[in-house]
């Protein structure tokens, strides 16, 4: 298949583009390149996509209107995975004009050059976030998700919301998928084990927040990329049986799904710290902090109608996912 892959030199979208590639697809790449982290970590994951004929690499960003209706029409791809968006909670609070660009106005661009250019199917990157107050364990994707605690989750929330529009306006069918905290190699410079890592080996204080009392559902890279290639090639389906009088917030009449992807086992902070030093054959000096503002206490996935519709299996303990982080850390910035 021909495939537009949106933010392909960022963790998730490199790692799914070399996937696609592999497999046979064609696969035609976007990311602005900014510098909200490490450019040069963007620019060394798609190095890794060069060696591919198949592969069409794109300087661009999605909020821009023209430059995404001139791709879409020159292009015409028959499915699309939009994994463009500003990330982080916490950043979200420092500028939150960058994620209405981004992952609103940029979002729109996306399901329009699906919606005019006859697009088999939409998969794009949701997050555990959505879930904000929801204190209910674990998160399930028919729970209700209208209490998001920072604009990020806000804006993921929006882009569930927009596509539903256009699966019932257009027939477009559209899944967005959950991501519950993505780690593993070429992993995001801000995420919490590569802070960890880095302050580790280099003998300095790591802040634990929440005390190291929160659990998350650590997912690694590979789980997650073997889920979103399943999504893409099961189009989303209408609920034949859903109701508007007991709706259920994970499907429609329209061909739309919402899933949670994660690895339905939940780490408390401080058991993960403890794997990554053994990992690393050092301990960590911790600040012990409190929680964060527009961070949640806990994620824990329901990945059970994920597992159901597309056979999703996730299946890398922490101890595998952080040493190949680890292998890969050294490695890369060259630590003896």
């Amino acid at each position: 298949m021909k495939i537009l892959v949106t933010g392909t030199a960022g963790f998730i979208g490199s790692h799914l583009a070399l996937k696609l590639l592999e497999r046979g697809d064609e696969v035609i790449g976007i990311d602005n390149l900014n510098d909200y982290y490490d450019v040069n970590l963007k620019l060394a994951r798609l190095k890794r996509l060069e060696d591919y004929q198949a592969y069409t690499d794109i300087r661009a960003d999605i909020s821009d209107r023209e430059t995404m209706e001139a791709l879409f029409k020159k292009h015409q791809p028959q499915r699309v995975v939009n994994l463009a968006a500003q990330a982080g909670v916490r950043y979200s609070i420092e500028n939150p004009y960058a994620y209405i660009e981004s992952n609103i106005v940029g979002f729109l661009n996306i399901l329009e050059g699906c919606r005019h250019n006859k697009v088999e199917h939409l998969v794009y990157a949701s997050s555990s976030s959505v879930y904000g107050a929801n204190e209910t364990m674990p998160f399930s994707e028919h729970d209700n998700v209208d209490h998001p605690l920072s604009l990020y989750a806000a804006s993921k929330k929006s882009n569930e919301l927009m596509a539903h529009t256009y699966s019932n306006l257009y027939q477009l069918p559209t899944t967005g998928l959950r991501f519950f905290t993505v780690y593993g190699p070429w992993g995001r410079p801000d995420m919490a084990l590569f802070l960890f890592t880095k302050a580790i080996l280099a003998g300095e204080k790591i802040k634990v927040f929440n005390y190291g009392k929160h659990r998350r559902d650590f997912t690694y890279i590979d789980d997650i990329v073997e889920g979103v290639t399943r999504t893409l090639d099961n189009p989303a389906k209408a609920n034949e049986n859903w109701s508007g009088k007991t709706p259920d917030p994970a499907t429609s009449k329209a061909p739309w799904r919402v899933y949670n992807i994660g690895n339905q086992s939940p780490v408390e902070l401080m058991k993960y710290i403890e794997v990554l030093e053994q990992c690393l054959g050092k301990t960590a000096e911790k600040e012990l902090l409190p929680l964060q503002a527009g961070d949640v206490p806990d994620t824990y996935a329901d990945v059970e109608a994920l597992v159901q519709d597309v056979a999703y299996k996730p299946s890398t303990p922490i101890e595998t996912g952080i040493k190949q982080f680890v292998d890969w850390y050294k490695n890369y910035y060259r630590y003896k």
